[in-house]
């Protein structure tokens, strides 16, 4: 607060040390305050003075004081009244004075100062598309109360924002000009200077004993070092792709069996040449292996038969990755998930748990739901504007009355996309299983 201050009487800012003070008030007679012994006053009237745009009696609740309480003269009760008006975020100033005293009656006015309103702001510096993210993110409104705290907010958004362009130098300036068109309105200037995006010299690891720097910095793939050689190889540093990066280094451990490693530090820092330098500490923790996986709650497959088509061998390096797709989706071969969706099994699930972790050894029990075979019920077609539905529908392998196939869905799906009709990246296959009756 610019100006915290109780005039004439507030005993906080008298000669420490004293036990009385002399204090004289407006009408000029002087009165005595023992910090021993306060004075009980009753409030006999209460103003505000200053307010030309607020509400004076809404700004008195606001105080919690009324005519008619008890105060303590040396007391908190005013500084608790000036902190509750502070804490409104609307005024720049606070003077309270006694304007008067009569018996026991004490007369109190609150002199404020409002802080201005914003009628406009400005961007200098950047283009129109980047003012036009930053209007979005920043939300200013015409009308809203300019606080230091409205302006250090602006300030660090819009640093935020270049900085997550790799602008890491970003200065931001925000100034405040008197709005002469509008009473007690300003408008915010805000100057930007994005100076240039910060290039990558180093990454290096600490704590790494298992994979190296190179082939841990190679699963960063938003984040580079600079190098002559690699022309087509950006070394900006975004934030954002630098977080997907750190997690990646996490996957790369995951998927050569660290299921416990962690990044348990980072650092980055500017080194003398002006370029970043990341340093990146990771704790490998053990190297781990499937040892025994079984099956439970499956009927139609037997134990032997899904373990042959899961293909995950005793002493496996562990793969959270691995068996997420040997489960769900594997490109490259049949998964559990297929085996049963392609025999209409719509509303199969299978979660794999953790039954015990030893040594370097988990075992793994195989938890399967299989659920009722579904048919389809119907095939709608939404969204079609280029030809007649029923060329679409004769392309379908999915048809009404046929067991549910995620392999025939899937095929559907890419032959749509070469019929050229279409954004293959647009069509998309929506299932809508109904478990009560078993179709979809």
């Amino acid at each position: 607060m610019s100006l915290f201050r109780i005039l004439s009487f507030l005993f906080f800012f008298l000669a420490a040390g004293s036990s009385f003070a002399q204090i004289r008030f407006n009408s000029g007679s002087a009165f005595s305050m023992d910090y021993a012994n306060p004075r009980k006053f009753e409030i006999g009237g209460i103003t505000v003075s200053g307010a030309q745009y607020l509400d004076s009696e809404a700004l008195i609740s606001i105080t919690g004081l009324k005519v008619g309480d008890q105060i303590n003269i040396p007391g908190d009760q005013i500084s608790k009244a000036i902190q509750k008006l502070w804490d409104q975020g609307i005024l720049g100033d606070i003077e309270v004075s006694a304007t008067k005293i009569e018996g026991s009656y004490i007369f109190l006015d609150f002199k404020l100062t409002e802080r201005p309103r914003l009628s406009k702001f400005t961007f200098n510096g950047i283009n129109k598309s980047n003012a036009d993210d930053l209007r979005e993110k920043i939300r200013l409104i015409r009308g809203k109360v300019v606080t230091e705290s409205l302006i250090n907010n602006t300030r660090s958004t819009v640093r935020k924002y270049y900085i997550g362009k790799g602008f890491m130098d970003v200065k931001v300036n925000i100034k405040q000009e008197r709005d002469s068109s509008l009473a007690n309105s300003v408008i915010l200037i805000i100057d930007i200077d994005k100076k240039k995006k910060v290039k990558i010299d180093n990454i290096t690891f600490d704590g790494n004993e298992s994979i190296p720097d190179n082939k841990l910095a190679k699963s960063m793939k938003n984040t580079k070092e600079k190098r002559f050689y690699k022309l087509l190889t950006t070394s900006k540093f975004i934030r954002s792709g630098y977080e997907e990066d750190k997690q990646a280094v996490i996957n790369k451990y995951n998927a050569e069996g660290f299921r416990d490693a962690a990044i348990v530090k980072d650092t980055v820092y500017v080194g003398d040449n002006g370029r970043l330098n990341i340093n990146i500490t990771v704790d490998e923790g053990p190297k781990y292996y499937f040892r025994n996986i079984t099956w439970s709650g499956n009927y139609i497959y037997d134990d032997k038969y899904l373990s042959s088509i899961l293909g995950i061998k005793k002493g496996t390096v562990y793969s959270k990755d691995i068996l997420d797709k040997r489960l769900n989706y594997n490109p490259s071969g049949m998964d559990i998930t297929s085996l049963y969706m392609d025999d209409g099994y719509l509303f199969f699930s299978i979660d794999p748990e953790e039954v015990l972790v030893e040594g370097d050894s988990i075992d793994i029990e195989m938890r399967i739901y299989e659920g009722a075979q579904a048919r389809i019920n119907a095939v709608n077609v939404s969204g079609n504007t280029k030809t007649s539905d029923h060329v679409i529908l004769r392309e379908l392998r999915t048809v009404p009355g046929q067991k549910f196939s995620r392999s025939d869905l899937i095929r559907s799906q890419r032959e749509l996309a070469q019929l050229g009709y279409f954004d293959p990246e647009q069509i998309g296959i929506n299932p809508i299983p109904n478990q009560a009756d078993g179709t979809v």
